[in-house]
């Protein structure tokens, strides 16, 4: 088991990855990347069952909310999927690292960004996986935006009905979208109690806090699929960003390059 102090020095060292990634890049999105680092830290860490020979019967992970893939890049870097070096041509003329998630990047299992697609992709390959008796499990993480879907909601409604044990959700519950609130352009509360009654196992957790993640995963259950609400904060790690929904767009400057250096 990987030590909380060995996670947390992890989830900064992949915070400055992605701040030098999206500043050299011009590109977007750092607040969105921010608020999913200690839950993929901890993934890939401490829980995924993942090799570089793409075994049929690994774990796979899928990134649903594909505009936070600067995270999972730097992740996949650090545990050699490909050259850390490669990360310097993100979002650059000419690169396959794309400002979203990608499948044609070693590592990462599905290409999305239309939000709403993630999950639906996620209960085929958990029911595939129970029909060939392949014990891999799946793990997709969503944001709390993209729960405005309605494919989202089919596939939670059909994952219940199957029982699907082998797949976990994992929302990243920010409370932001890309124009504004959540809960100002479409509530999701009761958020927990429409899983439930759609049959699946909830937890709800602080996204940023690793006893609380390693919880969650230690008592998930058997029987119908999981999900975990990570209570997150957009933007953070980064003070002048925390909570701030225009970072989902600006990209970081001299002021936020300083502050960054002494916070991180």
């Amino acid at each position: 088991m990987v030590s909380v102090k060995k996670l947390k020095t992890e989830a900064r060292e992949i915070r400055k990855d992605v701040l030098d990634m999206i500043v050299s890049a011009r590109a977007m999105h750092i607040a969105s990347s921010y608020s999913i680092v200690e839950l993929l830290v901890y993934l890939y860490e401490d829980f995924l069952r993942v090799d570089f020979s793409f075994q049929a019967d690994r774990d796979k992970f899928i990134l649903s909310k594909g505009w936070g893939i600067s995270t999972l890049y730097a992740v996949l870097a650090r545990k050699g999927f490909f050259k850390k070096e490669l990360l310097d041509t993100y979002c650059k003329d000419g690169s396959p690292f794309m400002g979203a998630a990608t499948r044609t990047i070693p590592g990462v299992e599905a290409t999305t960004c239309s939000m709403g697609h993630g999950l639906p992709i996620g209960v085929g390959m958990a029911l595939a996986n129970r029909l060939q008796q392949n014990p891999g499990r799946v793990v997709v993480l969503l944001s709390d935006g993209e729960c405005d879907e309605g494919s989202v909601w089919e596939a939670i409604l059909q994952a219940g009905h199957y029982k699907l044990d082998n797949l976990i959700a994992i929302v990243d519950y920010n409370k932001f979208q890309s124009f504004g609130r959540v809960e100002d352009i479409l509530d999701l509360e009761p958020f927990p109690q429409k899983w439930e009654a759609f049959r699946w196992s909830v937890q709800s957790i602080d996204g940023h806090n690793f006893n609380e993640i390693r919880d969650a995963f230690k008592k998930l259950r058997k029987g119908k699929p999981n999900v975990i609400i990570a209570h997150t904060i957009k933007g953070k790690g980064l003070s002048v960003m925390e909570g701030k929904n225009e970072w989902h767009y600006q990209t970081p400057g001299e002021a936020e390059i300083a502050i960054a250096e002494k916070e991180l």
